[in-house]
């Protein structure tokens, strides 16, 4: 008997000592210097890609979000928030009506609306984005055809995340940008070729317009006018 509780106590013992001894390596020291590392080699990174203006931070650069103008009644939930116009527009988030996965770049949506193809919800969805891209973007001397409208103008990305847009969308929106703050067209064309980042390596995905840079390109731009 004494044999035996004297057994299970050291074993005890041991298993407490392999416990606090992993604790401190896989809960304490392992993560501090998986954290150094990270601060130290790829602090912007490991900080979120933060993007800042003026001296604070105003987004990420992984993290798409929407310029919109207030809401009439910032408490209805069913109220749909129209875009500000003076603004590059990014891609739709998930879906695109009150009833959707997520319109507001929510982090916590993350995710695809799951609808097929076919899914009459999903065309009537995308029908009504096309007709608006092309009434908002068109102007006096400017006018959109549907067939000018690329997919991403109109779909979400799989997360619903997406901080990017085509060049071919932004180019689209450049006369009713320029409208709107009252610049000169090449002036902005050459703010989207300014922010336009080529295939990774030179021929990985495609070229791509961060909404959120070109936003802030903008804005710099419109203050020094």
């Amino acid at each position: 008997m004494n044999n035996s509780a004297g057994n299970t106590a050291r074993l005890a013992w041991a298993a407490l000592r392999a416990l606090l001894v992993l604790t401190l390596v896989c809960g304490v020291v392992y993560p501090l210097a998986i954290t150094g590392v990270a601060q130290a080699l790829f602090n912007d990174k490991a900080n979120g890609s933060e993007i800042t203006a003026d001296g604070k931070a105003v987004g990420s650069d992984l993290i798409g979000q929407t310029y919109n103008l207030p809401k009439k009644d910032p408490n209805d939930p069913e109220e749909a928030a129209a875009p500000d116009l003076k603004w590059f527009q990014p891609r739709p988030s998930n879906g695109l009506g009150t009833n959707s996965v997520n319109t507001q770049y929510k982090l916590i949506l993350s995710g695809a609306t799951n609808r097929s193809g076919d899914n009459p919800e999903l065309i009537k969805w995308v029908t009504d984005a096309k007709a608006a891209v092309v009434k908002d973007n068109s102007t006096a001397t400017y006018k959109v055809k549907p067939s000018d409208v690329p997919a991403d103008a109109v779909t979400s990305s799989g997360s619903g995340l997406d901080p990017a847009i085509s060049p071919e969308y932004a180019k689209l929106q450049i006369h009713r940008v320029a409208e709107k703050n009252h610049l000169d067209v090449a002036q902005v064309d050459k703010l989207v070729k300014d922010n336009t980042d080529g295939r990774t390596l030179g021929f990985i995905g495609e070229p791509t317009v961060n909404v959120l840079k070109l936003n802030i390109a903008l804005k710099a731009l419109t203050e020094k006018g």
